[in-house]
């Protein structure tokens, strides 16, 4: 008989809504804003006001796509007592369904105020508002069809693609071109950097579910790559964003404190050794905590760099 590895305890409705919310993820979903608007202050362009009006988006837009996460995984059974990973507020029973659908409800009608208010507020054309208008549309289908509906992309291991997109390029980008009102190509390579790091957040969690996932048909990247080269595949995502970060500053001959990230490379060094190391699911939940630190810190170093210059 296989033994629960999660006792579900009874806990108190607050205390579910907070676990099903995860508040520790906000500060890395706030990252590649933090980094956009870093640039946009190494440029002149900083805006205050528009900086503060993305993070909340940003931050409402990470709460529901945690807590439509929970209930995608509830419903479809992903989530059980044999998981690795902690169970929320829905598994525990402490949330029902209709209360889990009312809360998406009103999240989703929360972060569409903040981002229109944030569109009308840094927007000086109509094609800037329409454009915006449907990347926060996109931006919230996204976050709710990670784990609901028929064919959730992230049961299809299209998770790590969207988080590129969502935490890299869109995220860096778009907070810098609503501050700047234009962009150059080579803020690519930190939006690329920032957003291979929270992938590697991703691959952790998956790596450390990979057993669990697959026996219920969520074929994560980490699954359909297998347990050993997702462990190669993460040295590549730690390597990866760094080297783009490097390059950044290279580019633009940043002085000193434009290379203050690379203090975090031993750091990022000893997490890929250890996570090559490292055989067992298991072993990975500790990492996730680390890699979620490591990866903010990168970012935060990389912005005071930038604000310093």
């Amino acid at each position: 008989m296989t033994e629960n590895i999660h006792p579900i305890p009874v806990i108190t409705p607050l205390r579910a809504w907070l676990e099903s919310l995860r508040l520790r993820t906000l500060p890395l979903a706030c990252a590649p804003v933090i980094t956009g608007s870093a640039l946009a202050w190494w440029q002149g362009h900083f805006n205050l006001s528009v900086a503060l009006l993305a993070l909340l988006t940003t931050a409402l837009l990470q709460m529901l796509s945690n807590l439509a996460n929970d209930y995608g995984d509830a419903i479809k059974g992903s989530d059980t007592t044999e998981r690795i990973g902690p169970l929320r507020g829905m598994q525990k029973g402490a949330i029902s369904q209709k209360q889990m659908r009312f809360a998406l409800a009103i999240t989703v009608m929360l972060t569409m105020v903040t981002g229109v208010t944030l569109v009308i507020r840094s927007c000086h054309s109509y094609s800037d508002i329409l454009g915006f208008l449907a990347l926060g549309a996109l931006a919230i289908i996204a976050a709710i069809a990670y784990t609901v509906g028929k064919k959730p992309y992230g049961y299809l291991g299209l998770g790590d693609a969207s988080v590129l997109v969502f935490f890299g390029w869109l995220g860096v980008l778009g907070s810098y071109y609503l501050q700047a009102h234009s962009v150059q190509t080579v803020l690519l390579l930190p939006a690329s950097g920032c957003g291979l790091l929270a992938v590697a957040v991703l691959n952790i969690n998956n790596m450390r579910d990979i057993d669990s996932d697959r026996q219920h048909g969520k074929f994560t990247l980490a699954v359909r790559l297998g347990a050993m080269n997702a462990r190669y595949y993460h040295l590549l995502l730690l390597a990866g964003s760094l080297l783009c970060f490097v390059l950044f500053a290279w580019l633009n001959s940043l002085p000193m404190a434009g290379w203050l990230f690379l203090l975090a490379t031993p750091l990022l060094f000893r997490q890929g050794r250890y996570v090559l190391r490292e055989r067992s699911a298991i072993a990975m939940r500790p990492v996730l905590v680390k890699t979620v630190k490591n990866a903010l810190l990168v970012n935060l170093l990389f912005a005071l760099g930038l604000v310093i210059n």
